[in-house]
């Protein structure tokens, strides 16, 4: 299953909806018609769990394509947003997660060059995320060297506190898109959120393709353009954690919550690892996709 947050109109509301080919079809509107109550917001869908997504399913299919009166668009015709666009807590952003990114890092940002023994955690606030098409601004007085990272972004589903790896993927809702932008001359004392906690610095979406869907996270190929030309192309195996690892070790210490976010790291392929360093600048177009997740698009704009 599809999920999306979308805008019918720039004056209406955000409300949920499921890709049905190339429909947009309102959640809780179909709950309606059915007399069988369906939240409006993704947040609030992913809190009622897994039980929530087989009513989902059931609707659609006893739907049959005879949608309720004004609940279905097409897709071309509306604004889809981030799929969560205010997360309740920061993303948890995992740093170093491929080791050919590990070694172009060590040669240009100083970070080690010996592979991470556990993950590398940071976090991007909710304030960072964007939808699709939005513009990443690019703040020319703090940062000349702005760059990219394309990025699998797992979504929680489920309470996760201290849990087993061979447990870990029983708590995942399911999986989108996060391309994590980065002001590498703002990192601090070896501090990275202020570098990567920027507004606008998590273009997030298109849809969250739910978990049933995907049930190896380690098999899908990622790959960024800047301006159409490629930068960066891998597949989710070359993780050295992966997400099971990611959220079996963060719920150790850090209890994991319905709707929480893990970008779990980017290949090799970033501007600041390139010979010589490339960054975007204003006017630039950067595009990303998991492949069988989707694609995002979005405009570097100076402010």
């Amino acid at each position: 299953m599809r999920l999306v947050t979308y805008r019918a109109s720039i004056e209406s509301e955000a409300r949920l909806g499921v890709l049905v080919g190339d429909l947009v079809v309102d959640v809780a509107a179909l709950g309606a018609r059915a007399q069988v109550p369906m939240p409006s917001r993704m947040l609030d869908f992913i809190d009622l769990g897994p039980v929530a997504l087989a009513e989902l399913g059931l609707l659609i299919e006893e739907a049959k394509g005879r949608w309720p009166v004004g609940g279905a668009l097409p897709l071309s015709n509306v604004t889809l947003l981030a799929p969560i666009p205010r997360p309740r807590k920061n993303i948890f952003g995992i740093g170093l997660n491929y080791v050919e990114h590990v070694a172009e890092s060590a040669r240009s940002l100083d970070t080690s060059q010996d592979l991470p023994k556990q993950p590398v955690i940071f976090s991007k606030p909710p304030t960072t995320v964007i939808g699709p098409g939005d513009p990443v601004v690019h703040r020319g007085d703090i940062t000349r060297q702005l760059d990219w990272e394309v990025e699998l972004a797992c979504v929680i589903g489920r309470t996760a506190r201290r849990v087993p790896t061979e447990e870990a993927l029983n708590h995942v809702f399911g999986y989108t898109v996060c391309i994590d932008m980065s002001a590498r001359d703002n990192r601090r004392a070896g501090q990275w959120i202020y570098s990567k906690g920027q507004d606008s610095y998590a273009p997030l979406g298109p849809c969250i393709v739910t978990a049933d869907e995907i049930p190896d996270p380690q098999t899908l190929d990622l790959w960024l353009t800047v301006n159409g030309v490629e930068k960066q192309r891998s597949n989710t195996k070359h993780m050295l954690f992966k997400v099971d690892d990611l959220i079996s070790d963060i719920s150790q210490g850090i209890t994991l919550e319905p709707g929480d976010i893990i970008a779990t790291g980017t290949p090799a392929g970033v501007g600041a690892g390139r010979d010589p360093q490339e960054w975007v600048w204003p006017g630039d177009v950067i595009e990303a996709e998991v492949v069988g997740i989707g694609r995002l698009r979005h405009p570097i704009v100076a402010g």
